[in-house]
């Protein structure tokens, strides 16, 4: 049993304020596929403000204790304390699996046999796969030097205009992603990303949309096509000699969701940019670790990495983490869902006196790792095997962008030291720009 607190039951008009400051919201910006004008709206609205000051209300009104909402015929529990959220983490599959209603009906549109949305008895090998060929846990990767020889060349003339703007970087980001999963011959296949994108705003709607099964079978089809040229260098390579999974519809199913999360590693990348863009401190302690490094090599970047960390923390790609009761448990019966809400945990002005300042600083000192709210990449069982290739990839981009370099933020957002930085983001209008000596 993961708590002794019985949950507290909001009152209706406190679940209705839940659902239209935290969930609507949320869902408009897009869960799986990040919807631009969502994104835009959500900025200008600065829509995560008010749902972390309702949950931090909440919190107040009822206590630290899980919070039940008043859902006809579900069992839904609100997250309100950081203990609350490691333990609930901490006890994945069993009682609590990140396989929940809602996220099988999301993923399955792209990714059926995924290892989110596995069963008890299919998960542990798919895990098993998804931790031999991500390697989590090594900061570096037995590729990461034909991974940093990739992210060299498609940073290359990033800056070549003077400007540097989403679209220009995304389109560099994804042929980076495809080399870096499938190989080289896969640099150049926008058409493949073009049908994750198209099933992943289906996914948006979850079971609320039908499934594109034609659609998802051509991209199935072409996925594995890459996989099986077995290119040196990449991930499809390491695929080759896993053991702990062979069925080539199972394996296409894991490497579409790690194209769908390095989606949000380039939106947190570019983020990261503009932070350092404004926040002068960071970036002369940035460049100094890029300027010292060998770019020719894989590097750990240790400051950089903590950026990345710092733009996850500030603004989550990953605003809901749902886990579902296998038993029953004081959280309810079994069937119940968990909900925690990422931005309020992470911008909690009551636990963090650095909530809306931006302190890379925190996953360097030991501060982040003491406070269990802060989950950038989940944890627990569950959490992103991913982590660490995305955090090589990300850091190394940015020390590509940054070296030698002078740019400003011209548009898109108001960042800097001096203000509290904004409850929400909207990387697609960021614009920077080459500042002269």
């Amino acid at each position: 049993m993961v708590t002794n607190t019985e949950p507290a039951t909001a009152s209706l008009q406190d679940t209705l304020r839940v659902a239209a400051q935290v969930v609507l919201p949320t869902l408009a910006g897009g869960v799986i596929k990040r919807r631009p004008l969502g994104l835009a709206a959500a900025q200008k609205l600065q829509l995560d403000r008010p749902a972390v000051r309702l949950l931090g209300r909440l919190r107040s009104r009822y206590g630290p204790g899980p919070l039940r909402l008043r859902v006809p015929g579900r069992s839904i529990d609100l997250a309100l304390s950081g203990e609350d959220v490691a333990e609930v983490l901490a006890a994945a599959p069993v009682p609590f699996s990140p396989s929940t209603k809602e996220k099988r009906a999301a993923l399955g549109h792209f990714q059926p046999h995924g290892v989110l949305i596995s069963d008890a008895a299919d998960r542990p090998p798919r895990r098993r796969f998804n931790e031999e060929v991500l390697e989590p846990g090594r900061p570096l990767h037995d590729l990461a030097e034909p991974f940093a020889t990739v992210i060299a060349k498609e940073a290359e003339s990033l800056w070549d205009n003077g400007t540097l703007d989403w679209d220009t970087f995304n389109v560099a980001w994804w042929r980076i992603v495809r080399q870096v999963v499938l190989g080289e011959s896969a640099a150049g296949d926008d058409a493949l990303t073009d049908m994750l994108d198209r099933l992943r705003k289906d996914a948006n709607w979850a079971y609320a949309h039908p499934r594109r099964e034609s659609l998802y079978a051509r991209f199935r089809a072409r996925l594995i096509e890459h996989l099986e040229r077995v290119e040196p260098g990449s991930l499809a390579e390491v695929i080759a000699s896993a053991e702990a999974e062979r069925k080539p519809e199972i394996v296409a199913d894991q490497v579409a969701h790690w194209l769908f999360a390095f989606d949000a590693a380039g939106i947190v990348t570019f983020r990261a940019l503009a932070l350092l863009a404004t926040h002068p401190a960071a970036r002369e302690r940035a460049d100094e670790e890029a300027r010292d490094a060998d770019l020719a090599s894989p590097n750990q970047f240790a400051y950089l990495r903590a950026c990345a960390l710092e733009s996850v923390r500030l603004w989550p790609t990953t605003p809901a983490l749902l886990r579902e009761s296998t038993a029953d448990t004081a959280w309810g019966p079994a069937g119940t869902t968990v909900l925690i809400f990422t931005p309020f945990f992470h911008r909690d002005p009551e636990s963090m006196p650095y909530a809306d300042r931006f302190e890379p600083g925190i996953w360097l000192d030991g501060s982040a790792a003491g406070n269990p709210a802060l989950v950038p990449f989940s944890a627990g069982p569950a959490i992103c095997p991913g982590r660490d290739l995305v955090l090589f990839c990300a850091s190394t981009m940015l020390a590509h962008l940054i070296r030698d370099r002078r740019f400003d933020l011209v548009s898109g957002a108001v960042l800097g030291p001096e203000r509290p930085l904004p409850a929400t983001l909207d990387n697609f209008h960021l614009k920077f720009a080459l500042v002269s000596d």
